[in-house]
């Protein structure tokens, strides 16, 4: 049996739930598993359900039936066959570690996406990406070539097909419109450092005030730099015993986790837009599973 997701975004109000059980139940799906949350400050109600088809009904069915039910509640909603892997895009530039890790996540199965291309401003990880039959893409940045190589890159994304793009240490920034066009669909990863410590190397900076916590964030990438809706954030304590170069490393790791369990988040639908927040449901039972050790 195929397993489904719904999503469900919705004014909060009595019998969301009890609605959206009963039409699965009358159209024969077992629901195996269910987050909601009803947020009091904006009114909001989210949910989001795994559940399975034990009578043949498929999506395109279930969608179509399921506007009568939506309608007096205003839902917005969408159903998802969660065996289908989203297509995505990363970027990168000379920083390779969240590169390296989503590769080895997607290679044995623990990130189940399509990586349809990878784009870089620089060769350094050319060989690399083609090693694993990526479609490999350097397109240089320049000031006067900016607004070109955008559109080339956009170029990419829409003819393969991808539904986001992952700033992996990607060290550009991108235009308002991009981020517009994208809104929702790009995910950056950061250092937790901000704004306390801007610009060049700040794990430095970090030694010289005696930081205690390193720390990464993961978030959707708006036309405000670095200060989108936060999806995942983590942190790894150090101390005085620690160096710059320590602070780096520990930085390299936490990036990448962070990135890479924003990324399934994402992937998995548990994500929901709160105006400049997100809501995050844990991750369904099976869902980290993956297909083999390495």
């Amino acid at each position: 049996m195929t397993q489904f997701a719904l999503t469900v975004t919705c004014p909060s109000t009595r019998g969301i739930v009890a609605a959206i059980t009963t039409y699965l139940a009358e159209n024969g799906c077992n629901i195996t598993d269910s987050s909601q949350f009803d947020d009091s400050e904006s009114g909001n109600f989210f949910m989001r359900m795994s559940f399975r088809s034990e009578t043949g009904a498929d999506l395109s069915g279930l969608r179509a039936g399921f506007a009568r039910t939506s309608e007096p509640f205003g839902m917005t909603y969408a159903f998802h066959d969660e065996t289908e892997r989203m297509k995505v895009v990363i970027m990168v530039s000379r920083f390779g570690h969240c590169l390296n890790d989503l590769l080895y996540r997607w290679r044995i199965g623990a990130l189940p996406i399509d990586i349809v291309a990878v784009i870089s401003n620089h060769m350094d990880y050319q060989k690399v990406v083609v090693n694993h039959d990526i479609p490999f893409h350097c397109i240089k940045v320049t000031k006067a070539n900016k607004a070109e190589a955008e559109a080339t890159q956009m170029r990419i994304v829409e003819e393969s097909g991808a539904e986001l793009i992952v700033l992996a240490r990607y060290m550009q920034v991108l235009s308002d419109e991009m981020c517009r066009k994208m809104s929702g669909r790009i995910i950056n990863i950061h250092h937790s450092f901000l704004p306390s410590f801007k610009g060049a190397n700040p794990y430095k900076q970090a030694y010289d005030r005696g930081v205690k916590l390193i720390g990464a964030t993961s978030h959707y990438v708006t036309a405000d730099l670095d200060e989108g809706p936060i999806i995942d954030q983590d942190t790894v304590r150090v101390t005085h015993a620690q160096s710059p170069s320590d602070y780096v490393s520990l930085g390299r790791d936490v990036e990448s986790q962070v990135l890479a369990r924003a990324i399934h988040a994402h992937i998995h639908r548990r994500v929901f837009l709160n105006g400049d927040r997100t809501v995050v449901f844990p991750a369904s039972p099976g869902s980290y599973a993956s297909e083999r050790m390495g």
